[in-house]
């Protein structure tokens, strides 16, 4: 069963391969559409283990998911029916301490996972979760990894708008061509338009356009070298802090406007 979107809101996942600055863009993305004035009730997802998105936007996290999960399966295992009745009644309480609001937007982060191994009922359960409450926001915007399953798996079904993140290099542009497959011939997750967008180029913008039309995928925008993120990133201030004549910024919340704001 797919999740069925309210009028007007919009589900919108980040992805790409490891290192091209998903976060980065995520972050900067936050800003733009805080100060587009057109974010309404946002909600953040950090769908990546790694956990960048806290740091980028300068969050301290008080509980992830994963504990969650961690919690539920442990649960489970103690085989003790009166507190698997009394986890499935405070599922929802449990989901909402993990969900850290801030003054203009909340962050859920899924974070790891210490127990291996397949646990789809579980994975269900907190995806169905996570489902409900992305409800009460307007927009949604997932940080994920670089494939799609984490985000099927774990968090939606379905995107409005699934943005592939690639630097301009050949490793990133067939990840992002491994990615579109995923989503359009594998049918992995559900969304409704797929685009590019190439991070820290440095001129040659013809020739990567080219490598996205021979992949078939429309490119939303450039974002050029950029030394005030560079500088964020070393030092570890929160890149949504950035100079508003930054760069990087500028093009940010031009892709943002012609893909998502419109």
């Amino acid at each position: 069963m797919s999740e069925t979107p309210t009028p007007n809101k919009k589900l919108i996942a980040v992805c790409g391969k490891g290192g091209v600055g998903k976060t980065a863009f995520t972050a900067m993305t936050t800003r733009v559409l805080l100060e587009s004035g057109k974010a309404g009730k946002l909600l953040l997802i950090d769908a990546d283990p790694a956990m960048g998105l806290p740091n980028a936007l300068g969050i301290n996290v008080r509980r992830t998911m994963g504990q969650v999960r961690e919690n539920i399966i442990q649960t489970a295992r103690r085989g003790k029916k009166e507190e698997k009745v009394q986890l499935v009644d405070m599922l929802d309480y449990m989901a909402l301490e993990a969900l850290n609001e801030m003054d203009d937007f909340a962050l859920l982060a899924m974070g790891r996972t210490e127990t291996l191994g397949c646990y789809c009922p579980v994975n269900d359960l907190l995806r169905g979760t996570i489902e409900t409450l992305s409800k009460s926001f307007d927009i949604i915007l997932i940080d994920g990894e670089a494939g799609l399953e984490q985000i099927n798996r774990q968090v939606m079904r379905r995107v409005d708008t699934l943005i592939i993140v690639s630097d301009a290099t050949s490793r990133g542009i067939q990840t992002a061509a491994l990615i579109q497959k995923m989503a359009q011939n594998e049918k992995v997750i559900q969304c409704e338009k797929i685009g590019l967008v190439f991070n820290r180029v440095l001129g040659s913008e013809e020739l990567l356009k080219q490598s996205a039309l021979e992949i078939g995928l429309e490119v939303l925008g450039y974002i050029p070298h950029d030394e005030n993120i560079a500088h964020h990133d070393l030092v570890g201030k929160p890149i949504t802090d950035l100079p508003a004549t930054s760069p990087g910024l500028a093009a940010v919340r031009k892709i943002i406007e012609n893909s998502v704001l419109k």
